[in-house]
């Protein structure tokens, strides 16, 4: 499964893969590997993923479109 969303919140933001690689403390191909969907994304790194980006875990995997967390 391809991860669009990482992509697109990350290419919206202006960073790099390394630049998020760095924010999760993996490596930059372990990064690419979860934006193309040949590696599953582990929770944890959903969950800070959805913290940097202020969004929730649902939308970054396609579950819903609203952008904005439920608080």
């Amino acid at each position: 499964m391809k991860y669009q969303r990482i992509e697109d919140m990350r290419i919206d933001s202006d960073l790099s893969q390394k630049q998020i690689s760095e924010v999760l403390h993996i490596s930059q191909r372990s990064y690419s590997h979860y934006e193309t969907g040949t590696r599953g994304i582990p929770v944890e790194m959903l969950i800070r993923l959805a913290d940097y980006y202020n969004t929730s875990i649902d939308y970054l995997v396609g579950r819903t479109d609203n952008k904005m967390p439920i608080k």
